[in-house]
């Protein structure tokens, strides 16, 4: 990655200040995912909740968001994070692993 980002032993970002779009780019790329309009929409709600609440989002709220938004379905967040929310989009938008998680 172009700023070197601390990462943990599972590739979440220690310092969420470290995160930049660059960052979430290659993160996605290491997971196999080419970001679009929608990952994009929904990451940077999440990094902005994040900075304004300082927590990372439920992913109810980025839910919403996408169906406000982007007219998305229920189920468009897990499409978009084949391999979960927690461990793709959380991962991505360079928040730290939730240590214990509601799926909404």
């Amino acid at each position: 990655m172009s700023e070197n980002p601390r990462l943990d032993a599972e590739g979440y970002l220690i310092d969420s200040s470290e995160w930049s779009e660059a960052v979430a780019e290659e993160l996605a790329r290491r997971e196999g995912i080419a970001l679009g309009e929608e990952h994009w929409s929904a990451i940077r709600f999440m990094r902005s909740w994040l900075e304004e609440r300082q927590v990372a989002p439920d992913v109810r709220h980025v839910i919403r968001h996408l169906g406000e938004t982007h007219g998305a379905g229920r189920n468009r967040v897990f499409e978009l994070f084949p391999y979960g929310y927690v461990q793709q989009a959380c991962k991505i938008a360079g928040m730290r692993r939730p240590r214990a998680w509601s799926t909404g």
